[in-house]
């Protein structure tokens, strides 16, 4: 929804939907999908309804940004928005959509830009100022893997001399990279991880417990370190000593047979995690994982593209199906998106909005 250096918005427009239209998005495009009640945190899984494109419009709020590719808030109050441009630098919108000058972090320097690379992910953390402490996602120089990192910050601007790596994936390929990161409402740090790119997952990594990639991992951030690593394992993960599957998987990994979970975001209502992950020739997917979740889901790639098989003969019983799918007649790469909790568009509260990239 970000491009040619500004950011928009998504607002509701004034016109009805028109019945029965069926104009596919246009290049970037917002739609919607209608939720269940957030009553529960466990409830069933919601019927997930297509949103007419033309109900949403988009609107500039910020100019002057060098290809964002990523907002976070930091929790704070203050109503600002810290974008990530791919480059390696992150900027500071103040809440009427001025581009600060100053920079709030740039590592331009250890970033490798362009493509599906970059400084892809942000994340404050929960405590944030009290706990001074920002969480990013970025390619590194010169090979190419991902590396997440935690840096000191206070409320005007990060410590780039204070980098600490939690964690650094190798890459096979340049695509695929993910860049996700959220909290969690648990307090966790949650990871998108692509499946190494190329096509069709050549590696298998999506169905692979053990590797890192085409995954959602969670890891803690403020327990004692686990043995040779720089964070804690939270305990009930799915392959964690705790878990369901002790030893079946890395301990790090949360959800898997993903492609590449581009973005996704908690429903601050009841923690309903929805993940908008990219397809590869023919359908793109949102999966929704339930709040209260113990995780260790399998969404299906590399045997299942959207609710279809990807190659030949398979067992779609075997897998999580997505809540929504569409074809590429309709779009190209789901973005992914949040449900709506505000109070501004009262039509799409409790609504999935997303977008996608043509």
């Amino acid at each position: 929804m970000a491009l040619l250096g500004a950011l928009s918005i998504a607002t509701a427009a004034c016109a009805p939907s028109a019945p029965g239209n069926s104009q596919p998005p246009a290049t970037s495009a917002a739609s919607a999908l209608a939720t269940s009640p957030p009553a529960s945190p466990a409830s069933a899984t919601p019927q997930a309804t297509p949103g007419d494109p033309t109900h949403l419009r988009l609107a500039p709020f910020a100019i002057g940004l060098n290809s964002p590719v990523n907002v976070a808030n930091a929790g704070d109050g203050s109503g600002r928005l810290f974008v990530n441009e791919q480059d390696g630098v992150i900027r500071v919108i103040g809440a009427g959509g001025t581009v600060r000058t100053e920079q709030f972090l740039d590592i331009r320097r250890l970033v490798l830009s362009g493509g599906e690379q970059g400084l892809l992910g942000l994340a404050f953390h929960p405590g944030f100022p009290g706990q001074p402490r920002v969480f990013v996602d970025y390619t590194r120089v010169p090979d190419g893997a991902t590396v997440i990192a935690e840096y000191r910050a206070n409320a005007e601007r990060a410590d780039p001399a204070s980098q600490r790596v939690l964690l650094v994936i190798a890459q096979p390929f340049a695509n695929h990279n993910g860049g996700q990161l959220a909290f969690g409402p648990d307090g966790d740090l949650y990871i998108g991880m692509g499946d190494g790119g190329s096509g069709g997952d050549p590696f298998g990594n999506g169905q692979n417990t053990h590797a890192l990639l085409g995954k959602v991992l969670r890891i803690d951030v403020d327990g004692p370190q686990a043995a040779g690593k720089a964070y804690a394992i939270p305990v009930d993960n799915p392959f964690a000593a705790g878990g369901a599957h002790p030893g079946a998987g890395a301990p790090e990994v949360w959800a898997y047979g993903l492609r590449n979970p581009w973005r996704f975001s908690f429903d601050a209502a009841n923690g309903d995690l929805y993940i908008g992950d990219v397809g590869q020739g023919a359908w793109e997917e949102i999966d929704r994982q339930a709040g209260g979740s113990h995780g260790g889901q399998d969404y299906g790639w590399n045997v299942m593209e959207g609710r279809h098989c990807y190659r030949g003969a398979c067992d779609p019983s075997a897998y999580v199906a997505p809540i929504a799918e569409y074809g590429h007649d309709q779009g190209c790469a789901v973005i992914g998106g949040s449900v709506y909790r505000g109070s501004q568009q009262p039509v799409l509260r409790g609504v999935y909005v997303f977008a996608d990239d043509c």
